[in-house]
């Protein structure tokens, strides 16, 4: 069976697999399913505070960083497991956990219990999420997995610019649960599509055991490498960013600026905008470098922020205040999109030899991190932007000064 094939039917070996549209559709619908069950959500917060919560409403906001953090800590296992057990079989044991999840999420009447059932659909949607890289690097290698990639992820950032606006539609017909039920069609669509059509891409002779003790030593070797250490320290005040965003977006869109009703069409605006930022990285990295990119462009961001905090803090309001928030809340998405692909290539240049369990660790610890960092900023949230701005400005900063050590790293290295 090869492994580096440029057509999935012959890592099959079997005419039954999809051909290289569909592969590429599948995988894209599994990456997409991270995407739908963070932003197709965010139009059902306003509906989840007021009958789950109505003394607080700004906690509704955690049945989004819930599943976040779920997602992270599912991260840690699921690409390990499928070495161990398949890739299929960690994929639809993932779907059926988010499934479950979602079902349970649906019927609940208590807030804490919709953020536990969040928290295990989460879990599950690290399944699909981890292991379709895994599919992608076991049936293309070199420039055809990149090509495969680019394309993926092309669809990918597209998603949640459309999320929002399915959620919206959803609610309309369904309320707030309807949305839980779309998810379990989704993922539905998903198992069904890949039992019928993909073959497994792992063969049994190359699969490994999971053992705790080679899990336990990349642990301690990551954790030991000051490179390594500093990285996941940006990696993770970079998505709190992002997180912290998220989680207070729509009351700001609704609260402080009275564009509830439009959330939808700004918000996939501004993710279209901010989409196009891949496509920058790729075109300067090459010139310009990872680690100069990231330190420009978080300083940009520092910059930008106290512009913010100033803003808000005048109390700026109307249409000249929220044209200035859109903005600003471009210029963070952007930001990802320069810096999280540098930054994680950054932290596995030193431990290549064990990249498998290496890209686990860093995507688990640095989520999870991020969630617990974000979730204060989003609980903060005051009827305005400014508390917002206040923290995502600390982390921003914080991840400018770990990538001045980085730089002091590398120079004592020589590298």
């Amino acid at each position: 069976m090869t492994m580096t094939s440029s057509d999935p039917k012959d890592a099959a070996g079997a005419s039954k697999g999809p051909g290289r549209f569909e592969f590429i559709a599948l995988l894209a619908a599994m990456f997409a399913t991270i995407a739908f069950s963070v932003d197709a959500m965010l139009p059902a917060l306003p509906q989840i505070g007021t009958e789950l919560t109505p003394d607080d409403l700004n906690r509704a906001q955690l049945v989004v960083t819930s599943f976040v953090f779920g997602m992270g800590i599912g991260t840690l296992f699921t690409g390990p497991l499928s070495d161990t057990f398949g890739r299929k079989p960690v994929i639809l044991g993932g779907i059926a956990i988010y499934i479950v999840a979602a079902l349970l999420a649906a019927g609940e009447d208590t807030l804490e219990m919709v953020l536990a059932a969040r928290m295990l659909q989460g879990l599950g949607a690290a399944g699909p999420r981890v292991v379709a890289l895994a599919i992608v690097r076991d049936v293309y290698a070199g420039r055809g997995m990149a090509q495969i990639m680019s394309f993926v992820m092309m669809v990918f950032t597209l998603f949640p610019a459309l999320a929002p606006s399915i959620g919206t539609l959803i609610i309309g017909f369904a309320g707030w649960r309807g949305v839980f039920l779309a998810f379990v069609a989704f993922a539905s669509i998903i198992a069904i599509w890949m039992t019928i059509r993909l073959p497994e891409t792992l063969p049994r002779e190359r699969r490994r055991p999971f053992r705790a003790g080679p899990l336990w030593a990349a642990t301690k070797e990551l954790l030991g490498h000051p490179v390594v250490q500093v990285s996941i320290g940006v990696q993770a005040l970079v998505a709190a960013c992002m997180f912290s965003m998220i989680s207070s977006v729509q009351q700001i869109y609704d609260i402080s600026y009275g564009q509830g009703t439009y959330f939808p069409l700004w918000f996939g605006g501004a993710a279209v905008f901010a989409a196009s930022a891949s496509f920058v990285n790729a075109k300067l990295v090459g010139r310009l470098g990872m680690r100069r990119i990231v330190t420009a462009v978080l300083l940009m961001q520092i910059v930008l922020s106290a512009l913010a905090c100033v803003i808000f803090a005048s109390g700026l309001t109307g249409n000249l205040g929220f044209a200035v928030f859109l903005i600003w809340q471009v210029s963070v998405f952007f930001m990802m999109g320069l810096t999280m692909g540098n930054v994680n290539a950054i932290a596995m240049e030193p431990v290549g030899h064990i990249a498998g369990i290496a890209s686990s660790l860093l995507g688990a610890l640095s989520t999870v991190i991020a969630v617990v960092l974000a979730v204060p900023v989003g609980l903060m949230f005051n009827g305005t932007p400014l508390p917002l701005s206040i923290g995502v400005f600390v982390e921003v900063s914080l991840a400018f000064l770990l990538m001045l050590r980085l730089k002091k790293l590398e120079a004592a290295s020589g590298s």
